[in-house]
């Protein structure tokens, strides 16, 4: 038998209390695979991120996760657009990344070999293992994300969900999180990953969701990012369509 998909969303809606917030959804992500997540600012990006995560009411239909419905502990990293961590704090990078061991840690018991050699990985993996001792604070902002995304690594997930990473970030440390995305998938890791950057989409996804309310399109890169479809997600606004760069005038990010 195949292995389950890391990821299977079938006719899925959610809502915040009572108000619908996203309807209709219906894709899948299997191992080594990316899903660019696009759509407008508003559109129920992050609202789907945090309803497969469990922290908004599923309304209609199913998530699944490596086949289950109840997530498998440890089985999803994510990194959210921004994060509560105070760069002020006196806490060095690798304490940061240890953060994501705490599920196997708990709290009452103190880093083992094997927490560090995950944190190591981790740190390697996003290229950041040289800084390690460096204060949070005073890394770039690109480096910090980087390091958020390690903090997400060291806990082992198989489904890595990412809301806007590459916001703000300069083209060395864009480029870092490319080559990081590429090296998670070559070890088997399912991401999904929100973003306007359709350089990012073309770069490191095999496949694209577009949605605005409601799922609009879902299916392979080249066939879904047509110009005809992105009118459809960004209807309220003009748009333009090249093999790099969606234009969305009086839209936020590229």
């Amino acid at each position: 038998m195949p292995a389950a998909p890391a990821l299977r969303v079938s006719g899925a809606s959610f809502a915040y209390a009572q108000t619908p917030a996203l309807t209709g959804m219906d894709f899948e992500l299997r191992a080594g695979e990316a899903v660019a997540l696009i759509g407008p600012n508003g559109s129920g990006k992050s609202t789907l991120l945090k309803g497969i995560l469990g922290l908004i009411h599923l309304t209609s239909g199913t998530v699944e996760v490596l086949g289950q419905a109840t997530p498998p502990a440890g089985s999803i990293g994510y990194v959210p657009q921004t994060d509560e961590l105070d760069p002020e704090f006196p806490v060095s990078l690798e304490q940061v990344v240890m953060m994501g061991r705490y599920r196997d840690l708990g709290w009452l018991r103190l880093p083992g070999k094997k927490d560090r050699q995950a944190v190591a990985a981790a740190l390697e993996t996003v290229g950041l293992l040289h800084r390690a001792k460096t204060r949070f604070g005073e890394l770039s902002g690109g480096q910090q994300q980087r390091g958020l995304l390690a903090r997400a690594v060291a806990g082992g997930p198989r489904l890595l969900l990412l809301d806007e990473p590459f916001n703000g970030l300069d083209q060395s440390n864009r480029e870092a999180l490319v080559g990081t995305v590429e090296r998670l998938k070559a070890a088997g890791v399912a991401v999904l990953v929100s973003t306007h950057d359709l350089e990012l989409a073309r770069a490191v996804c095999e496949s694209v969701l577009l949605l605005n309310g409601s799922q609009v399109a879902f299916g392979p890169r080249d066939e879904v990012l047509t110009l005809d479809n992105v009118q459809r997600t960004f209807h309220e606004v003009g748009v333009e369509l090249d093999q790099h760069t969606l234009v969305v005038p009086g839209h936020e990010g590229h």
